[in-house]
């Protein structure tokens, strides 16, 4: 799947005219959005209808984990909405999984990608410890993304940390999302696994899921525009 360019903007807000006029602002610089839970909580599916019809790719990042047959419902009803990403939590096991990727393909919209989501990058090895996974974040990585590859699912959201790994592991084709990017010139905020957009980029991320340096930014277009020329890529 080819966008304009690896930047996804995450239009982290609830204020719908907001989070509009920073799409308007940014669409003609950044290969995509990225919507989550603040927004969807907020605005619901016609929310989400008015930024996919600016027409750049959405990716709607609500994370679904439960069991199999709700899932699966839900995935199918975001997939009629005509988005382009869908994520659900690869601990959500494997019938889960296939679940989800089942009902994405069985609609008449075409299927959209479908990624699982490993560690969130605010965890850290203490933080896997206190839910009782007592391994290196990288394993559990490995695990869940070889879980969710032969469950059929197109790609994994991942730190930074851990995308040559996977790119071992689970190949090229593999597709490797990529939140907790944080520019040199911003602050990491409260995220743990982070790194800068161009080495994200120059290791093999797919997509990078990129929020408050852009959208908290006095000027979110020229804070884009900065990073796109940080990334030598060519518009």
């Amino acid at each position: 799947m080819k966008y304009k360019n690896p930047i996804f903007v995450a239009i982290d807000t609830s204020d719908l005219d907001q989070a509009l006029a920073l799409a308007k602002e940014v669409r003609s610089l950044v290969g995509g959005f990225k919507v989550g839970l603040e927004f969807f909580s907020s605005n619901g599916a016609e929310g989400l209808k008015k930024v996919i019809e600016l027409g750049i790719p959405v990716f709607l990042d609500l994370k679904f984990h439960d069991i199999p047959n709700t899932v699966s419902k839900a995935v199918g009803e975001v997939v009629d909405l005509g988005v382009s990403i869908i994520n659900v939590h690869a601990s959500g096991g494997k019938a889960m999984m296939e679940a989800a990727v089942k009902s994405s393909k069985n609609k008449t919209h075409s299927p959209p990608l479908m990624a699982a989501v490993t560690v969130l990058t605010s965890l850290d090895e203490n933080d896997l410890v206190t839910v009782g996974q007592n391994t290196p974040v990288v394993s559990q990585v490995e695990r869940l993304s070889l879980l969710a590859k032969s469950c059929g699912l197109d790609g994994v959201v991942c730190s930074a940390n851990e995308i040559t790994h996977l790119r071992k592991v689970c190949g090229n084709d593999f597709f490797l999302i990529v939140p907790g990017i944080r520019p040199r010139w911003a602050s990491s905020g409260d995220q743990k696994r982070v790194m800068t957009p161009e080495e994200a980029f120059t290791l093999g991320a797919d997509i990078l899921v990129i929020g408050r340096p852009i959208t908290g930014s006095e000027r979110p277009a020229l804070a884009a525009e900065r990073i796109v020329k940080e990334l030598n890529i060519r518009q």
